[in-house]
């Protein structure tokens, strides 16, 4: 395995290869969520506010849960967006850490002198190779996987679910008047919300497989030209851009290659020489 090959040659700490920038890429990248998510929230609360409430009208009105769905994902693509923007060249100088594994480099020893590398030979572009992919694929999978788990919640469980028609508040009330006991319904409503958590599990893993392609586009384009060898010929061949990367993977049929962590294939077309 790629895992055993690995820990044959560089030994335990090249499984480890590229895990500082990956940490500093994590903590700022959550710091930077969690800033613009608030700012977000802030912004809609004030805007709530401005509005002067009318006489004889309720203060705060039902919102659909597709409403609801909508501002929340929207919110959530705008924070991850900036997350990623901000943690890109992280992600960058991890790629390029872990690649070094095929040319046996030492191009990309620490975080810093990464930085100092990178701009030397490449400008501020070369910190944000890959983005657009990653960043295509990023809001694609955030909006398929809230988007089916919203219609899977609402029109496969709870329409046709555990608790039927009448689910929700509006089904305790029912239950209540014609004297069923609590105990039996609490069951119902801890299972509509274990059906809910794991058919939101479900939809992010399928919604990850179909942006997959994104992934890998960007991951090549990270690494594409950058003076490694694993970015260069035979390994990999040079992109003008990620849309010609795009083209060339389709065209190959290699569109998921890389997707499965125990089977591998060599991609079409390419052969590698073992040392």
């Amino acid at each position: 395995s790629p895992a055993k090959h690995i820990v044959k040659v560089d030994g335990r700490a090249g499984l480890f290869k590229g895990l500082g920038p990956r940490l500093c890429s994590s903590a700022i990248g959550t710091v930077v969520h969690s800033k613009v998510l608030q700012c977000l929230l802030g912004s809609c609360s004030l805007s709530d506010a401005s509005f002067p409430v009318q006489p004889g009208v309720s203060k705060k009105e039902p919102v659909s849960s597709l409403e609801q769905v909508l501002k929340e994902t929207s919110r959530e693509m705008v924070a991850r967006s900036a997350a990623t923007l901000i943690t890109h060249p992280f992600h960058v100088i991890t790629l390029r850490c872990m690649v070094q594994f095929i040319g046996r480099e030492t191009k990309y020893s620490g975080t810093l002198s990464a930085f100092t590398t990178i701009y030397r030979e490449e400008g501020i572009l070369g910190f944000f190779a890959g983005l657009i992919p990653r960043l295509l694929g990023d809001i694609l999978s955030l909006w398929l996987c809230n988007m089916l788990a919203y219609l899977i919640n609402t029109y496969a469980l709870e329409n046709g679910g555990v608790l039927g028609d009448r689910g929700g508040v509006f089904g305790v009330a029912a239950w209540l008047q014609r004297g069923s006991k609590v105990p039996f319904l609490l069951p119902q409503v801890s299972t509509m919300a274990e059906m809910k958590s794991y058919s939101q599990a479900v939809t992010g893993f399928f919604a990850s497989m179909l942006t997959y392609p994104f992934v890998l586009v960007s991951n090549l384009m990270a690494v594409n030209n950058c003076g490694l060898a694993g970015g260069l010929l035979p390994y990999a061949p040079t992109y003008s851009s990620w849309l010609d990367c795009w083209s060339q993977l389709h065209r190959e049929g290699n569109m998921s290659r890389g997707n499965s962590l125990f089977f591998r294939k060599v991609p079409a077309g390419k052969r590698y020489v073992w040392e």
